[in-house]
């Protein structure tokens, strides 16, 4: 396929040609196992390079009634790759009479991103439910490499909060501890990282379904972080003069 380098593709306004800076979902992506099913966690800011082109965008996106996938990278590849695998697991089960698993399930999101590798710029985490293994959490960073976890970040803002959930993950979680985790490091990632932001969305996924809360800066529930108190601005010589 040919391209056009960057220096050669200026605006050409009679055309109504502007080019475009790709829409990324630079993110913060949560995912935690549970003694039942899983928890997923997502911030909700969507960026073009420095400009916030949404607020409010759904990272969490459902495939089957017990599968969801979190995205992560390009906003366009990570939609198309998500519509196209819903397509294959819609017609297998169809053909088949039976759900698809989980890890069919993430071998079908792995095939793709490995097969297209070169071309696409996305990372999922794929969470679900079902009777043979129970709730799973499957990630697939970009390059297709799969890999089964029971606590596990993506995004931008994984890196500031990695460290927190290897001190907070355990055995035999219950459901709402797992929450707690993933809305607080939802949370602190938001906090520190210029490219994740708005609200925070916290997915559930167990025997019974998909359940989704949405929590608001403005509302009681969203998690806050208290800074210490900090030092003088001046040093105490100068302050007392």
């Amino acid at each position: 396929m040919d391209t056009m380098g960057d220096d050669v593709r200026k605006a050409i306004p009679a055309l109504g040609f502007y080019p475009q800076e790709a829409i990324s979902t630079g993110t913060t992506l949560i995912a935690m196992e549970y003694d039942g099913g899983v928890v997923i966690g997502t911030d909700s800011r969507t960026s073009a390079g420095s400009f916030i082109s949404s607020r409010t965008t759904n990272k969490i996106t459902p495939i089957t009634d017990h599968l969801s996938v979190c995205r992560s990278g390009s906003a366009a590849d990570t939609q198309a790759i998500a519509d196209i695998v819903k397509y294959y697991i819609e017609t297998y089960s169809l053909l088949e009479n039976e759900p698809v698993t989980i890890y069919r399930s993430s071998q079908l999101f792995r095939q793709f991103l490995y097969q297209y590798r070169d071309q696409l710029s996305a990372s999922v985490i794929i969470a679900g439910w079902d009777s043979k293994l129970g709730g799973q959490l499957y990630a697939v960073p970009i390059g297709g490499f799969t890999t089964r976890q029971r606590s596990t970040a993506s995004g931008s803002g994984s890196t500031y909060v990695l460290g927190y959930l290897d001190k907070a993950w355990r055995p035999n979680l219950t459901k709402d501890e797992c929450i707690e985790i993933v809305k607080t490091a939802v949370g602190l990632a938001v906090f520190r990282d210029g490219s994740s932001g708005g609200v925070v969305r916290i997915g559930v996924i167990n025997e019974t379904g998909t359940t989704i809360t949405l929590y608001r800066p403005d509302k009681p529930g969203f998690p806050t972080v208290t800074l210490p108190e900090a030092h003088l601005t001046y040093a105490s010589h100068i302050k007392n003069q």
